[in-house]
């Protein structure tokens, strides 16, 4: 037998699929079930998974499925468990799901349902990849390479972004391994501390801690073997700021 929340929370996300095509984000299902925190309806989430009432498709954006709804004959409905009344028996909800045919909407349609857009079309974007940032020339450079990759909404927020990949492991204390692809949000400023894009006298791009150092700039490498540089804050023009990292096994 479900619990209330748990009731409350399938109902909610059955009915957001079938009215946007795509599942609710942790923050909407929060707010609808009125709980404090996202950790709630983690376990909310796990409980149906293993009841086989819910099926996430995990390392995807927003792609929770529904797998079986029982009708209002067999489990209780949004309104009667809002107001408190009491839950069927496990018997009668298995009556009912002897004849019970699931009712699946599926993140990766072949065929689209009129008027539904597909998960993968709302959970993800496509962001321009402009190359290797060791290549040694400015962004403005590898803008028409034509190269495009896809990333999950979560990853970014408002403004321009576009994607690199990393060559070299200057910083890997950071987490920045050699292949990683960065996320960066396109700024022209930063505070210190912050991981940038920099382009250095209009023609060498790294990828660097930034720091700023009077008149000048300090670009922290995150690997002891590498040297901390100082340029002329004259010299380097800020092209973004991390924001994102996607790495493939």
């Amino acid at each position: 037998m479900l619990t209330r929340k748990q009731h409350e929370l399938l109902s909610f996300i059955d009915s957001h699929l079938r009215q946007t095509g795509f599942s609710p984000s942790f923050d909407e299902m929060k707010d609808a079930l009125n709980l404090r925190s996202k950790s709630g309806i983690h376990r909310l989430i796990s409980a149906l998974e293993e009841r086989g009432f819910l099926s996430r498709r995990h390392h995807r954006a927003r792609a929770l499925e529904v797998l079986r709804l029982p009708d209002q004959a067999g489990i209780a409905s949004a309104a009667t468990v809002a107001s408190g009344a009491p839950l069927v028996s496990e018997q009668a909800i298995q009556d009912e799901l002897a004849n019970f045919s699931p009712n699946v909407i599926k993140g990766d349609f072949s065929a689209r349902l009129p008027g539904v857009r597909a998960a993968s079309d709302v959970g993800a974007i496509q962001l321009p990849l402009y190359g290797r940032i060791a290549a040694g020339l400015p962004i403005e450079a590898l803008r028409d390479s034509g190269a495009h990759i896809e990333v999950p909404m979560a990853l970014i927020g408002s403004g321009e972004h576009y994607a690199l990949e990393v060559a070299g492991d200057s910083m890997i204390e950071a987490g920045i391994l050699d292949g990683d692809t960065v996320i960066i949000r396109r700024e022209e400023t930063a505070e210190n501390g912050q991981i940038v894009v920099a382009l250095i006298d209009d023609g060498e791009v790294t990828l660097k801690r930034l720091r700023r150092r009077g008149s000048a700039v300090a670009l922290e490498p995150a690997n002891a073997r590498y040297e901390t540089r100082i340029v002329p804050s004259d010299r380097v023009r800020v092209q973004g700021r991390l924001v994102g990292l996607l790495r493939r096994y």
